[in-house]
């Protein structure tokens, strides 16, 4: 974090320093967090208060841990600062954390969308690292707690801040804005994620154009040139506007896109200052968009094309259960992208699915898709349509909530479909995962790959460079995370409830288990309340705590703006 006095935290936040008598002494140097285990010297615990647990009563372990001062809504035994509240006022802390980075060089990048945010900001992660310090969100913090955690690990020489935003109504990115002004925006799509809660693609749009709309007229807004929606946008912004895609009037564009037998892209990156090939390391035709929108960012913050071209074909994925693709020993290969689903996602991977290439047969299997209001029996009916168009020899259900696609197969849930695909999978099958967080279909994905229940390691494919049959040995301890922190938490001592043997968490639909909203699994009388750190890549929010929907000028507007970061489910 960059250094701030106590007394400057104060003033910050509007609130009243308690438990010292000279504030201006106590320097915060070290980590934000709203996790107790995550605390360290020099650094600033934020007590959240949620339905199950209060987190002021992880205050002695933050201290011990390290941390100098307390953000809570309450007194401690400890120094502490209190504010009426925890939320806003962290909002306005990272605000003043950006605003001196800032002044001091930092260039921030927000990106949105339906679907692919935490893709691209892993991927633009990647290509900016190589041209000065980036912090980006770990996994999928992007909302109201969130995008502050992610803010306030911005140091003194931290040159990039990518920002994920993400939103489950009309005015949440703006109030993300006010946290963390963009001066580049990034929007990649709008789909139908949600709608059952936004009511329209149309209120998506709107909702998702707050941010190029934040831009200032010396910013740049990328926009996706193949999304008409979002092409759309490009009108009422006052932002220079940088089309991308595959559209011929696109700035920087794609052309000659071909894919390789594990269905990794190949493509010719066109930009005004010339053409560069781009070899991709993630399955699926879709990641091309991605990679477009990343070019388009890093050439505006300087880096040279040819650098970009590069950088864009070393990246690997970061976040976890996003295309994961797993050669087993005994031939079959499991694609796992089971981190979330809406319908254009669903398509995505199916596709995907249908161009690696395979001796073998192919297997979609598919759990519910949610938030998608009147139309979700249809959408999911329209899955089955897809699969049998593409190729796709079996189709499995999974779930209640995934009886509308009228697969051939149906199962109640992971047990039933992993003793099935465990006796008819054959070498030369290719087995994709996906699903909505809730079905928890990735962690079948990880049984199936080997990652997960009982295996000690696993065999990932991400080199395009060799040949399809040779793979990247990576092993990876039972349960551990995949590249920034993407997975799990390592073992530190804590229970955690519902917890597989891997130690992996399921069934949530928060984004860490911790003290900021009290649902720390050794603490909650038996509810098996659980997740693991990361979120959706697709939009919206959604917290367990009590706080009551408000917009950012905090009067209620019926949305839930009440996120996530640790202490709920932002998307």
């Amino acid at each position: 974090m960059i250094p701030l006095r106590l007394d400057e935290v104060a003033e910050a936040t509007g609130g009243v320093v308690h438990g010292c008598d000279d504030p201006a002494s106590v320097l915060v140097d070290g980590p934000v967090t709203t996790d107790s285990r995550e605390c360290g010297p020099g650094g600033l615990y934020v007590a959240r208060v949620g339905e199950h647990a209060d987190g002021h009563d992880y205050v002695p372990a933050a201290l011990a841990a390290g941390a100098v001062a307390v953000l809570g809504s309450r007194p401690v035994d400890g120094v502490g600062v209190v504010v009426d509240d925890v939320q806003e006022a962290f909002g306005r802390l990272a605000r003043v954390v950006v605003d001196r980075a800032v002044a001091g060089g930092l260039h921030v990048v927000g990106i949105t969308g339906s679907s692919g945010k935490t893709s691209t900001k892993d991927l633009l992660a990647s290509v900016l690292a190589g041209s000065g310090e980036t912090v980006a969100p770990v996994n999928s913090l992007n909302g109201e707690i969130g995008v502050p955690l992610t803010v306030c690990r911005v140091t003194p020489t931290t040159r990039h801040l990518v920002v994920e935003m993400g939103a489950r109504g009309v005015g949440h990115i703006d109030y993300l804005t006010r946290i963390a002004p963009p001066a580049v925006a990034v929007v990649l799509n709008v789909g139908s994620a949600h709608v059952g809660e936004f009511g329209s693609r149309e209120n998506i749009a709107r909702a998702k154009s707050e941010l190029p709309r934040a831009v200032a007229a010396d910013g740049l807004s990328v926009l996706n040139a193949d999304d008409p929606l979002v092409r759309g946008m490009a009108d009422r912004l006052a932002s220079r506007v940088v089309l991308v895609g595959t559209a011929p009037d696109a700035d920087v564009r794609a052309t000659d896109v071909t894919l390789d037998p594990l269905g990794r892209a190949r493509f010719t990156l066109v930009t005004a200052g010339g053409s560069r090939p781009v070899t991709l390391r993630q399955s699926g035709a879709h990641h091309v968009g991605n990679a477009l929108a990343v070019a388009a960012v890093a050439l505006e913050l300087g880096v040279g094309l040819d650098d970009v071209a590069h950088r864009l074909s070393e990246a690997v994925a970061v976040s976890r259960w996003r295309m994961e693709v797993t050669e087993r020993p005994d031939g079959v290969t499991v694609v796992n992208d089971a981190y979330n689903a809406n319908p254009e996602s669903m398509l995505a991977a199916l596709e995907a699915l249908a161009a690696i290439e395979t001796d073998g047969r192919r297997w979609a299997v598919l759990g519910s898709m949610l938030e998608l209001g009147e139309d979700a029996d249809a959408e999911h009916a329209a899955l089955l349509g897809h699969a049998t168009r593409l190729g796709v020899d079996e189709v499995v259900a999974v779930g209640d909530g995934a009886r509308a696609i009228g697969a051939p197969t149906w199962l109640p849930d992971r047990d039933a479909a992993h003793d099935l695909l465990a006796d008819r999978l054959r070498p030369g099958d290719v087995v994709l995962l996906k699903s909505s967080r809730d079905s928890g279909l990735r962690w079948l994905g990880d049984r199936l790959a080997g990652t997960g229940e009982y295996a000690p390691s696993v065999t990932l494919s991400t080199d395009p460079s060799t040949d399809p049959a040779t793979t990247t040995s990576t092993s990876r301890a039972a349960g551990a995370s995949s590249g920034g922190g993407g997975g799990v938490r390592p073992d530190d001592g804590h229970a955690r409830a519902g917890a597989g043997p891997d130690g992996i968490l399921d069934g949530s639909r928060d984004d860490i288990l911790d003290d900021d909203r009290g649902e720390r699994p050794d603490e909650t009388s038996g509810t098996d309340h659980t997740s693991e750190p990361g979120d959706t890549d697709s939009d919206g929010m959604h917290s367990d705590t009590t706080r009551p929907p408000t917009s950012p000028d905090g009067t209620g507007d019926g949305s839930d703006t009440s996120e996530t970061g640790d202490g709920g489910r932002a998307r």
